[in-house]
């Protein structure tokens, strides 16, 4: 016999509910490096590169940043427990080689989380890139074209994105605190509300584990351990009605609820619009913050082209999760826990997509 899930007493709030319209207005999560910070960035960069380590060996240990180590420290200490979102800008990218570029990167993100598997092929650094392929191709994912994100979250506790190079125009990143959209159907929809607590087939997109459906299901809204944790993505739930006619079907309420998470996750009001330029490093804990990207066009020179790279990690001090999320996470122990792993999947980092 199936039991009603556990659900919140009321309306969360705390640090976690903000608003986009009061964030834009605030500048206190934007971090500038300072000289000093970039100096030791890349003197750990050249110590790694001249040693002749591989990419794999980068950890805190053998990425030291002394003077920015305590900074990570308090940034993560805001991903986890505040906000849920925080910008690094002033990485000097555009004179660095793309090898230097991601030993930075990975050693500031060694600093956060243990590196997670991000596709099937076992990328553990990742590439955001218009690859010219068709998103009507089952196996294909949306950070492979040039096609408009919706809100969602991606399989990991913290996703970050370094830009190297910004499109010719659109691309645009924006931001929402899911607790705010949570509060938001509670008080305006609160059967739509409780519909999300279902659990909701979520398409794999071809990358599936061994012994696991092409699908897996699990709530929006997770009420676990005295905290909302969300994991949503819209356009993965509706694509898994479409191909597999075996997973369950959504009930009337369960559609309604979708649509109404998307249409006020874009509500201007509420959500957070955010510009990348070279050297910025966007970090968002995805319990609590769904994210989304505009349509872009590109430069027609490959040289020009909009290039971001991306990290799954797992912080050793992330929360607890409900059991169920070990179908999409692999496990539910902090700090070794999310990412995608199929048969034959090879953990390995790569300068270039492929």
């Amino acid at each position: 016999m199936s039991r009603d899930p556990p659900l919140p007493p009321g309306p969360i709030g705390g640090p976690g509910a903000w608003r986009g319209a009061g964030m834009a207005a605030r500048r206190d999560w934007i971090h500038e490096l300072d000289p000093a910070e970039i100096a030791e960035i890349e003197g750990a960069v050249r110590a790694h590169l001249a040693a002749g380590r591989s990419m794999a060996e980068i950890a805190p240990a053998t990425f030291p940043l002394p003077t920015l180590a305590p900074r990570l420290a308090a940034i993560l200490e805001e991903l986890l427990h505040g906000r849920g979102f925080a910008l690094l800008r002033g990485l000097p990218v555009e004179r660095w080689t793309i090898a230097e570029s991601a030993a930075a990167y990975l050693g500031i993100g060694a600093h956060l989380g243990s590196f997670r598997s991000q596709n099937a092929k076992g990328h553990l650094l990742g590439h955001v890139r218009d690859l010219g392929l068709d998103i009507r191709d089952p196996n294909v994912r949306y950070y492979q074209t040039s096609r408009a994100l919706e809100y969602h979250t991606d399989s990991c506790d913290v996703v970050g994105l370094l830009c190297l190079r910004t499109a010719k125009r659109g691309g645009e990143s924006r931001i929402v605190s899911s607790v705010t959209l949570h509060d938001e159907m509670l008080r305006r929809a609160p059967e739509l509300w409780r519909a999300l607590f279902n659990p909701f087939p979520v398409d794999r997109r071809g990358e599936v584990p061994p012994g696991m459906l092409p699908w897996f299901e699990l709530p929006v809204f997770n009420w676990y351990a005295e905290r909302l944790t969300t994991i949503y993505t819209g356009q993965y739930i509706r694509s898994a009605q479409a191909n597999f006619p075996q997973a369950r079907r959504l009930t009337e309420a369960e559609h309604a609820a979708l649509d109404m998470l998307d249409a006020l996750a874009n509500e201007p009001a509420l959500n957070l619009p955010m510009e990348f330029r070279p050297g910025d490093m966007q970090f968002l804990h995805n319990h609590q913050v769904l994210h989304s990207r505009g349509d872009f066009e590109d430069w027609p020179e490959p040289e020009r082209r909009r290039h971001l790279l991306r990290l799954w990690l797992a912080p050793k001090q992330g929360r607890p999760l409900p059991p169920a999320f070990a179908q999409r996470y692999g496990s539910v122990t902090p700090g070794d826990r999310g990412g995608i792993v199929t048969r034959g999947t090879t953990l390995k980092f790569v300068l270039e997509p492929e």
